[in-house]
Formats: C-alpha cells, structure tokens, sequence
C-alpha cells in the first residue's frame, strides 16, 4: 500500500518556471500599458492636431529627432556596457580562495544558474535605457547642430564663427558631460562586475586585484581623463560667456588667469591618461592615484584660486583699464545680438519755439494723439459692448486703419467666449452648444462722441460697421486669447451663433478648416482620455462629420506648433479682407552668443515668451492665425537670422516667405512690444561706446519713470500698458515702475510724413531715481518701407526738459487739476476723476505732453472722456478738447477735424458727434471754491467743538461738490 505521499498528484507539478516568468511579464506590460494610456491618446491626439493644420512633418520631425538620439545613446550605452561585462566575465579567476566572502557570491551565481548570458543583456539594456534616453531631451540642439549656419561674425577672442558657439558648441558640450556620466558609470558597473565575479576580492590576504582587472578598469580610466581632455579644450570656449568680470563675456581674469589654466589642465588630463595606461604594467596603484591627486590639485589651485587671486588683487585695484578691451568687445557684440548694432542717433534740441506754422505742419500727428489708453478702453468696452454674460474683452490693442481715407490709430477688442459665463453648465451647453465669442469691437483712440463716451466704429450683436473695412464675414471667434477648452462642432445641438441685446438668437453651422474628426470610436475614446472627460466617448450629439477643435489659445497654438520658438505676451487682432486674425510675433532666442550680455527681462510680464535667459533675439517670425478656422500661417520676417535659417533647413514646409505676405496685412504689422521693452531697457545703458564711459555710468540713462505712480496713487488708472497688454499680465520693475511702450501716429522730428512708431523715453540713471529729466526717446519704425528701424533722438546734455514724471507731477500740482482731482475723487461725491496715460509727443523741435481727464460715475463704472491737459514748457492748459487746449496755449490751432463717425447703435448708419455744450469752467471752479470754502468752515468748527456747525457746513460743501460733479458729468466732449 503506498504511503500518500507516493500518491501522483493532479497536475503535476503546477506552471513552470518559464510559465512564471512569462505571465510575469505580461502582467507588469498589461500596468504600464493602463498607466500609459493617456500619454499615449495625448500623443496620438497631438498628431490628428498637427495633420489637421498641416503641420504634421512638424510633428514627424520633432518626433523623429527625439527618437534618432534616443537610439543612438541608447544604442552606445548598452554596447559599452555589454562589452565590459562581457569582459569582466571573460576576466574571472579560474580559482577562487575559500571564505564568507566567497560562499555569498557562490550563492548569487547559482541563482542564475544557466542564464548568467540573458542577465548580462537585459542588465545592459536597462542601464543603457537609464542614461540614453534622456539625450532625446537636447533634440533642439540636434536639430540646429545638423543644420548649423555662419553668422559671418567671429568673437573677438579664439576668431571663431559665432555659428560654432550657437549651433555646434551646446550639442558637442552635452555629448562629452553624457560620456564622462557614461564611463564614470561603466567604472562602477564594471568594478561590481569584477567583484561578483571573484576578479576582485575584499578579504583576503595579499593581492586583492588581479593583473589583468587592473588593465581593465586602468584603460577605463585612461577614457575618463581623455573625455576631460577634450572637455577642458571645449571649455575655453565657454568663457565667452563668463560672468566674473564687470560684464559677461571674456574679461581679463580669464583671458590672463582661467584660460592658462584650462590650458595647463588639458595638459594634465593628457598626462593622467598616460599614467592610466603606463599603469597597466605596473604593479600597485600608485600612478593612479598621483595622477588624480594631480589634477585635482591643477583644478583646485591653480584652475580656482590662482584665477580668484588675479581678480582680486590685479584687476579690481584697476577694473576700468584692465577691462577696458574686454568692456568694447562686449558692447560690440551686445549690440549686434539684441538687434542695436543699427540704431540712428539723432540729435534732439528741444529749445524751439513752436510757431503756428509747426502746428499747422504737424496737424496729423496732434489728431492722431492717442487719448484713449488700452486699459481705459477696455473698461469701456467690456461695460458697453461686452453684451451678454457668456463674453468677454478681455485685452484691447492698438493698430491703425484707414478710414475715411485718413489713417487713424484704432484700439480693437475680440468679443471672445467666456465658458464659466454660459448660462447653462451642462457638458452640452459648455461645449456643443456655446462654442466661440463673436466679431470685435473697434474705436479710434483720438476721438469721443457728445457724452464723452469712444466713437465706436464697429460694435454691437449683430456687427454693425461704419466702414467697409472693418466689415467682418465670419465674426464667429473659434480660436483667441486665454481660450482653454475645447469645443465640438458640427453636431445634432445647434451652435449658438449669438444672442442681441434683446436675446434674440442666431444660429449657425461652423464650416472652418480647423478640427480634428471625432466620427470613430478610437478617436472619441483618444479624447476622452485626453481631456479626462468621458462624455465625448458616450455622448449621442455626435455625428460621423463632427470635428473637436482645441488649442484655442493663439499663443499656446503657435507655440505647440513651433516648440523652439519664444512668443510674445500680445497678440493682435486685425481685420482685413473680412475675416479677422491674430498676428502673433515669434523671436529665436539663444543664449549662446559670445562676449554679448544676457538681456534684462524685469520689465517683461510673466507670461511673455522672453522671460527667460537669452543674450540673443530676433523677430523672426509673425504667426498669423485666422479667428475662425485657427489656420497658421508662419511668415518669416527677417530671413538674415541665421537661427531661423536653420530652422527652415530643418522643417522647410513650415514656413512662408515674407515675400508672400498679402500688402493688406503687412500695412498692420507693428514692432512687437516684449522685443522694444528689451532693448529700450538695454540701450540705457549700451548707447555708450567708450569704454570708460560705459565703466563709469555717470551718462547712462534709464527708461522714464511711470507717470501713473510719479503722480498721486489715487488719481492714476492701474492701466494696461499703452501698447495693449496681454490679459492678466503684470509687470515686474525694480524701483519705481517704468513707464510703458506706446504706440503713436506722428511726423517724427525732420520727417515730412506721418508714420506709425512706438516710443519709449529715458531720463538720466539713479539709484534712487531722484533724476527725472527727459534725456532721450527712441521710436521703433512700423510702416512696411521703414519696418523695424530704431532711431534715437538724443538731447543735449545742456538743454535737458521736465521727464514724464516731473510733467506729471506739474499737471497734479496745478489748480484747476488739483481741484478737480482731490474734490471729486476723494469727498464722496459719486464720481471718480481719473488721468490716463500721459504721452509724450515730440513735435519739431518741442516737446508737447499730453493727458486725458476721465470722470467715472460709481453708478456706472463707464469713463468718460471729458478733459485734454497739454503741458508745454511751464504751462499746463486743461481744455475740453486737444484744438482747444492747443488754442489756449499757442493762439490758435490747426483744425483737426471732427474724426471719424461713430456708428449709432442700432442702426448702423454713421452719424456726426453733437456739438459741444460745456459749461465755462470758471462755473465748475466757483462750485468748487465755494465747496473748499465750506470743507474749511466745516474744519474750523469741529476744532471749535460745534458739531451741529461741523455737520452743517460739511452737508453743505459735499452738496456743492456734487453740482460740480453733475455740471462736469453733463458736460459734452467734442471730437478732436
């Protein structure tokens, strides 16, 4: 009888070892696969997106870029270290002495058994993925290493191309710092392999380290101290972007101190490899261990300290002569990068008398004085013209059309979708039904209608135009700033074209080339998990023709379009030929550029492309997308760049010659604002060429003081920058806030045309800003003939006038603004008196400054526009309109015309602004006199302890105070 455990079992002996390893493996690829799920839709949903655009080679590109680095390093990586594990195995002692040292390492080769070869290969794989892969992050500088230009510029140290430090030098020096990693890592690997495999032996007596082991990890050594070599070769290169010195660049410490240095160390790093290798035959370590102690004491002493002791104690006790040399290579090269090396200096003498005759001259430039800012626009828009809940205008820019055969400068804002606005928060109301913003809303910046309020020229739901060219024929807004969410179109609920101020509703079927087919189940279950969103998977609305458009944002499409490319913080709606697109101004950027100095960004809002470390710019590129259908259409603008040059080398079908740009387009691109914010701050203090005088700084210049915080905080509008921000942007300044950019219409001095330019004045540099007279202005050029010329008009150091913010600081000290001011903003009265932005225009050989005087009720939160203050000089005239406050100053004026109709709201028809009907202003000052007169009565009793006599006169001074109020509120504005 068999005992039970001779019994044959059921089964036999259960799954195999290789069963187990195999259901091991599909069980770990089964998690990885669920976890990847969505990186791989968000991967397949990027490619729909490019191929929908026709950027898909883009998209190819990029892709296979990443995926040939990443099989080359990987490839190399597992090479290297198969091949030495292979070694170190071909390398075991045949014998091995008995002990505990040896029983453990017994048991670890057993438990390989027969699979010691398989274990090698994976091992090796798995390193190599580890180290090789991340090389696919630096497929930028591949692409530009394979596809490098000349800049026909050498730096001015190792005469080299400035191309090599640009294209070649960033590829190379992550290839060599990847191959010390590699080895150092090979050295560790290699010694553990040695060590499991008894070539090298901890606890015994006598040799530890076998002969032929010592060969193995010498000759490793040997590679280390070459990589060195060479790195210490290429890192003389790199001190062309020191920063040790008093500016960036080569200065003298590391020309006469750290170069010598790396020289010697080269030599050194040569020598180690010569003992490395001597080493082989050699008994001992004792040549390893003196070439280390070699090079660390070369790198230590004479690669740190002797270099530190140059700068102390040779160049700071004589900074400005040792430097000097280095200082002129520096602003040379600063220059050229940043775009400077062309700027026209001008002489500026403001001393003139204007005549008559000059404003007679210069007509079109005081028409064309902006009295509407960005920021005091878009209040006004959002609380007229905004409509309905569901939209928003969110930013105003600025631009010029020609109307009524003038050219007027324009604001224009998009009426955009605004989601968490929709009335119904369904998934079918948010993204079915409610899927784009509509038209824009346009106004000149120079003019008013009879209530004070901007001559809107085109506005309403639905558009209604006063001119033929701000006619738009699809006003439905798809893609546009801030736009975060995704829509679908072309489904069984009908799209909500737009519902008027009566809520009436329209319409309509979107029939615009952008979207990406959602017809089939994989597409719908791609997106689902993309957006984490199950409902486009489930959802029965959707037809086999729907179309999900996302990327709507200008700036984040252009960018995901074009990943090696910085964008600007403003984006720009025009409308041409009845469509309306978005220009949006695209800069290479590279901080590579020898001897040049890093770019100041503290201006920059935080959302600008240009907020990071770059010593290298150019506005390369104009991205132009349609609000409708979302196409992008890439012009290369300045083709001399040879950043972009080699790009198009690389992705030849994603760019358009600036040849191609349509005439009517071109008429409205501008000098791009995060680009002259840079290199206003930047000529402050590279518009000196003598060395000396750069070392010393006593004529450096500083952008102008903001006028809006010059003045009282609580009389200046918080605006947006003049030239129409990005939405939500902040600006980070040091000191006092700087003042903006802004775009002008004018006649520059000595031209004998009116030009569209934008400009930013200087004032002398202080610590503590103490010095506020104007000492410059530069103006960017934008017309199509002159486009991105620079040109700075200097004045005499002698015959310097009041900056911006002592000319604001003069309108705040004058009586009838200070009355107007303090009473009505700060008593009560119902109405806020606020200033705009104040500009400066320059006209012929004088200097005009201008603001406006807006009253904001409290019931309304709408500015009005109801005062024009000109400052010339040591006069300051506060008039209704610019003719007459330019009369009150000069005698007379030049009659700048009534400016363009407004369209009146509901009919679409232009109609004339009324006439003025203003009370004198010496009626306002009484009721304001007599109001201060009653505010101090009212003190002197309360002092007194008459509370009854306090409270009385105090009634009555706020009474009067609000006559005045009401008498200005009611006070048409004219056109001007």
């Amino acid at each position: 009888m068999r005992t039970p455990s001779d019994i044959p079992r059921i089964g036999g002996n259960g799954p195999s070892q290789r069963t187990k390893i195999v259901l091991g493996v599909l069980a770990v690829g089964a998690l990885v696969l669920l976890t990847s799920l969505r990186g791989i839709a968000g991967f397949y949903t990027d490619y729909l997106w490019f191929d929908s655009l026709g950027f898909k080679d883009v998209f190819t590109g990029v892709l296979g870029a990443k995926v040939v680095l990443a099989c080359i390093f990987v490839a190399i990586a597992f090479v290297l270290v198969l091949v030495n594990v292979v070694i170190a195995g071909r390398l075991a002692p045949h014998s091995r002495p008995a002990g505990p040292e040896e029983e453990v390492l017994e048991r670890y080769r057993e438990l390989l058994g027969g699979r010691t070869r398989l274990f090698r290969v994976v091992a090796s794989f798995a390193l190599a993925l580890f180290v090789g892969v991340g090389m696919s992050a630096r497929w930028q500088d591949w692409v530009l290493f394979t596809n490098s230009q000349d800049f026909g510029i050498k730096d001015p140290q190792f005469k080299t191309d400035v191309g090599f430090y640009v294209f070649r030098l960033p590829f190379l020096t992550a290839v060599l710092d990847w191959a010390f990693a590699v080895f150092v890592l090979l050295v560790l690997v290699t010694v553990a392999a040695h060590y499991l495999n008894g070539g090298i032996r901890l606890q015994v007596n006598g040799q530890r380290v076998g002969p032929q082991v010592k060969a193995h990890i010498s000759v490793l050594l040997g590679v280390i101290a070459l990589i060195k070599m060479v790195g210490y070769w290429l890192q003389r290169y790199e001190l062309s972007y020191s920063t040790r010195g008093v500016v960036n660049g080569a200065t003298y410490t590391d020309v006469n101190a750290q170069l010598p240095a790396l020289m010697l160390l080269t030599l050194i790093s040569l020598a180690a490899f010569v003992l490395f290798i001597v080493n082989i035959w050699r008994r001992g370590w004792v040549l390893p261990v003196l070439a280390v102690s070699l090079w660390a004491f070369v790198a230590l002493v004479i690669g740190g300290a002797y270099p530190a002791f140059i700068q102390r104690f040779q160049v700071e006790p004589s900074e400005s002569s040792k430097e000097a040399p280095y200082i002129r290579h520096n602003i040379a090269a600063t220059r050229a990068a940043l775009g400077l090396d062309n700027v026209e200096t001008k002489p500026f003498d403001p001393s003139g008398d204007l005549t008559a005759a000059d404003l007679e001259n210069n007509a079109e430039t005081l028409r064309n004085v902006r009295l509407w800012d960005p920021g005091t626009m878009r209040t006004v828009y959002q609380q007229l013209q905004e409509v309905q809940n569901y939209y928003q205008i969110s930013d105003v820019d600025v631009d010029r059309y020609q109307v009524d055969g003038r050219v007027t400068q324009m604001l224009i804002g998009a009426r955009q979708l605004k989601t968490e606005g929709v009335p119904q928060k369904s998934w079918e109301a948010q993204h079915l039904t409610f899927t784009h913003g509509y038209g824009a809303v346009v106004a000149p910046s120079n003019s008013n209608t009879a209530n004070g309020r901007p001559n809107l020229l085109l506005q309403d739901i639905p558009l209604r135009s006063g001119d033929p060219l701000l006619k738009i024929d699809k006003p439905g807004v798809y893609v546009g700033e801030g736009l975060d969410s995704y829509v679908v179109v072309n489904t069984d609920r009908r799209e909500i074209d737009f519902q008027d101020r009566k809520n009436e509703t329209s319409f309509t079927q979107y029939d615009g080339a952008d979207g990406v087919g959602i017809g089939s189940l994989l597409r719908k279950g791609a997106f689902a998990l993309r957006f984490s969103d199950y409902r486009p998977l489930i959802s029965g609305n959707l037809r086999s023709s729907s179309k999900i458009l996302y990327i709507r944002d200008v700036r984040e499409r252009v960018k995901t379009l074009a990943p090696f490319l910085s964008i600007d913080a403003d984006p720009y709606p025009v409308i041409i030929e009845g469509r309306m697109v978005y220009v949006v101004d695209a800069y290479t950027t590279t901080s590579r550029y020898p001897s040049a100095q890093r770019a100041s960004t503290e201006q920059l809002s935080s959302n600008s492309g240009l907020s990071h470390s770059f010593n290298y710019v150019r506005n390369s590129v104009k991205a132009v997308v349609d609000a409708y259908d979302g196409t992008v259409t890439m012009y290369v603008v300045d083709p001399t760049d040879p950043l972009i040059k080699a790009y198009q080398q690389a992705f030849p079908d994603m760019f358009t010659s600036a040849e191609k740009v349509p005439a009517e387009l071109r008429a409205h691109f501008r000098y791009p604002d995060d680009l002259f914010r840079v290199q206003t701050n930047m000529w402050g203090r590279y518009h000196l060429s003598r060395p000396d005088d750069f070392y010393n700084q006593s004529s450096a210049w500083a952008v102008a003081q903001d006028p809006g915080t010059a003045g009282a905080p609580t009389a200046s509008f918080q605006a947006v920058p003049g030239t129409g921000s990005a939405q939500g942007q902040t600006v980070a300044v040091a000191r006092q806030a700087r003042m903006e950019p802004y775009y002008l219409l004018m006649r520059l001095p000595g031209s004998d045309r009116e030009e569209f330019v934008m400009l930013r004045p200087f004032v002398p540099v202080s610590d503590d800003d103490s010095k506020k007279q104007l000492t410059a202005f530069m103006v960017a050029k934008s017309d199509p003939d002159e486009y991105g010329k620079l040109v700075n008009y200097a004045l005499p150091t002698d015959k310097r006038i009041d900056g911006p913010a002592l000319v604001a600081a003069t309108i705040q000290a004058d009586t009838a603004v200070s009355q107007l001011e303090t009473l009505l903003g700060s008593q009560g009265a119902g109405s806020a008196v606020r200033f705009g932005n104040l500009i400066v225009v320059p006209v012929e050989k004088s200097v005009l400054y201008v603001r406006p005087l807006f009253v904001e009720a409290e019931s309304t939160n709408v500015p009005l526009l109801r005062k024009v203050i000109i400052s010339y000089k040591d006069r300051v005239v506060v008039e209704d309109t610019m003719q007459l406050a330019l009369t009150k100053l000069f005698g007379s004026s030049p009659d700048l015309g009534e400016g363009v109709a407004p369209v009146e709201s509901g009919t679409g028809t232009p109609v004339p602004p009324e006439s003025p009907t203003t009370p004198a202003t010496t009626d306002v000052g009484a009721l304001l006199e007599q109001a201060q007169k009653a505010f101090d009565e009212a003190q002197q009793a309360l002092t007194a302890g008459d509370l009854a006599g306090y409270q009385r006169k105090n009634e009555e001074a706020k009474a009067l105070v609000r006559q005045a109020a009401d008498a200005i509120a009611a006070a048409p504005g004219t056109s001007s």
